[in-house]
């Protein structure tokens, strides 16, 4: 191997480490445990009414700010499903309690259920609530809003099948009617209804708010994830850190932090975590304004879809449909809501149409292109196979049957450049210090035997994108969370918990924290086999003669170890996989054109010292003279 191709490689494998080192140096932080006897949040800070009113007409008034010091206690309504529970506050109506029956924090089976959904009151207040602006002569006294209290007049339990219905009269002709029902996984459809018996025409629009008060208590703030608001309109895809809600332009009108879009087709908004969705999506094929608030005074994070205003005629009654994702962003789950509006054997609904780009709502990152069609293919394979770490070998297998092609030029390659050692050392001796001579000789060469010398490149920056890729999606889709393999792996999506420190559980103590200085250095059992991997694999090829060189790929197998050994376990071993093909791969390709590397040879000698003549000539003292010779 020449010294260009050494230097290309070279720079290529540190590059490549450089970004590595970003991930290791700022990983993911661990999920801070939620105290249970933690302070509550101030209710003061949780109602004002401009936080949870929003102005559907441009000039419509703001309401006044709630006077209340306490939220008072109002009846509520239980919601129970195969994957939900949790209930409706009559307080204007909210969906403000949830929590997701099938997740739960830990891999402990007796840990917390995964909670989604609290009410005003408790700790990072997050909920759904939906109202009407009033137009015209109406004033916000003679609509519901967040302080409405509300009638339960059909249904006891909301369920799938068994819909709930809430009632609620002005006293001065107008009747509000909202009938709330859910499917079996986590959609919620909410139909609302205005009569007019006032003997007038009345204008009102309907509109749809999250909030969450105060940023998440687990938010994780690495680059590599985005949460925050996500939302769509008209085929855009907007996604907006929950610092960046906090700088958005001032609206004076509505005394706070907001960036409004008008939508004439299709879209959604709401708040995503890193596994978790709560999503508002109007009517689809609708106009509708999509907003994005920060209140600073009151820390209150906003997203809302606000209606067209509509007249009422007297006598007349209109009614207006949305939905409400509030869930896990399992990717069957929405894919489904996507392509058809509803799951299979859901209750109809006015409103379950196709959802346009739900799915992206999944933070596929800047190579969706390839993130997207690798998470289809390791669901694919864990669906047959019924493992996620067999299904993430066998994605490796196949992805290195995809690039065997340009592998297998590359491969053949590297064989007849080995072939060509021995004339680049003829060259070497002849050019001696004359780099230009070199150059033109190598060249010549070259292009005599039609060897390319960057050939042997390619598998590494192939390597690059697939590798980014996996890591984004073993990091943010839920299917790998808490996903088992064999043994002491219990979760791809989390890194090796065996260690050294502990003899791999031999020993009687336990293992380091993981995010410790000690977890750091104390690898396990993964780690190890990739690192043996990687020096394996490496051993195929002639060491460089530069000395420079051959000293950092000597140590690139090690420090990768420890460096990767803190991905996620489905990561590592998609690694170990990928490093083990492309062994028997080259060993193969490489014997099929003549080239034969002495693999155990090459193994041998770099357990050898060197010869004591070599070790004087850098010695600083000049060799011994041997006995006999003067």
């Amino acid at each position: 191997m020449d010294d260009q191709n050494k230097n290309l490689i070279l720079a290529t494998a540190l590059s490549f480490l450089v970004i590595l080192g970003w991930f290791f140096l700022f990983p993911p932080p661990e999920e801070p445990v939620v105290d249970p006897n933690a302070p509550t949040v101030a209710a003061t800070e949780a109602v004002p009414g401009q936080a949870v009113t929003p102005s559907a007409v441009p000039d419509a008034p703001l309401s006044p700010v709630a006077p209340d010091a306490v939220l008072p206690e109002t009846p509520r309504v239980a919601i129970d499903t195969p994957r939900l529970q949790g209930s409706i506050s009559l307080l204007g109506g909210r969906i403000d309690d949830l929590s997701l029956k099938t997740y739960r924090e830990t891999l402990d089976p007796a840990s917390d259920i995964v909670r989604l959904l609290s009410p005003v009151g408790q700790p990072n207040a997050y909920y759904a609530l939906y109202g009407w602006t009033p137009g015209g002569a109406l004033g916000f006294e003679d609509v519901p809003g967040a302080n409405t209290t509300w009638t339960l007049v059909e249904g006891e339990t909301l369920g799938v099948g068994a819909p709930v219905t809430l009632r609620w009269d002005n006293g001065s002709g107008l009747v509000f009617t909202r009938r709330i029902s859910v499917d079996d996984h986590y959609m919620f459809s909410i139909d609302q209804s205005v009569q007019n018996t006032t003997g007038e025409a009345v204008s009102l629009a309907s509109y749809g708010i999250v909030a969450r008060h105060g940023e998440p208590l687990n938010l994780q703030n690495f680059f590599v994830l985005h949460e925050g608001v996500v939302g769509r309109t008209d085929g855009e895809l907007a996604e907006t850190k929950y610092d960046d809600v906090a700088e958005l332009p001032q609206v004076a009108r509505e005394g706070a932090l907001a960036e409004v879009r008008e939508a004439s087709t299709d879209g959604w908004i709401g708040f995503t975590d890193k596994y978790w969705m709560t999503t508002l999506i109007p009517t689809q094929g609708k106009p509708f304004t999509s907003v994005t608030k920060y209140v600073p005074g009151a820390d209150i994070y906003q997203t809302e879809t606000r209606e067209p205003l509509l007249t009422v005629a007297p006598g007349a009654t209109v009614e207006t449909n949305s939905r409400l994702f509030a869930g896990a962003k399992e990717w069957v789950t929405i894919r489904a809501y996507q392509n058809d509006g509803a799951l299979e054997g859901a209750p109809a609904s006015a409103s379950a149409t196709p959802i346009p780009g739900f799915v992206d709502s999944i933070d596929w990152g800047w190579f969706f292109f390839f993130t997207k069609p690798i998470f289809a293919v390791l669901h694919w394979l864990n669906a047959q196979i019924g493992n996620m770490g067999l299904a993430i070998i066998a994605l490796t297998l196949v992805l290195k049957a995809l690039v065997l092609p340009l592998s297998y030029k590359s491969y053949v390659s590297m064989a007849r450049m080995k072939e060509l050692q021995p004339e680049m050392e003829a060259l070497r001796e002849r050019a001696g210090d004359d780099k230009q001579l070199m150059q033109r000789e190598m060249m010549r060469l070259y292009k005599e035997k039609k060897v390319n010398p960057a050939a042997g490149c390619l598998p590494i920056l192939i390597q690059i994108p697939i590798f980014f890729s996996l890591y984004k999606v073993i990091f943010v889709t839920i299917e790998l969370r808490h996903a088992p393999f064999f043994g002491w792996l219990k979760d791809l999506s989390a890194p090796d918990p065996s260690s050294i420190f502990n003899f791999f559980g031999l020993a009687p103590w336990a293992a380091p924290e993981p995010g410790s200085t000690l977890a750091l250095i104390f690898i396990g059992v993964l780690p190890i086999l990739l690192g043996i991997s990687m020096w394996l694999q490496q051993k195929l090829n002639p060491a460089p003669t530069d000395q420079a060189q051959a000293m950092i790929f000597a140590w690139m197998p090690w420090v990768f170890m420890f460096m990767l050994g803190h991905f996620a376990s489905g990561l590592v071993l998609y690694w170990i996989t990928n490093n083990l093909i492309t062994f028997t791969q080259q060993n193969l390709i490489m014997r099929s054109h003549g080239a034969k590397p002495d693999i155990f040879g090459n193994i041998k000698a770099g357990f050898k010292k060197k010869p004591a003549v070599a070790k004087a000539a850098n010695d600083a003292k000049p060799p011994k003279t041997p006995p006999g010779k003067k």
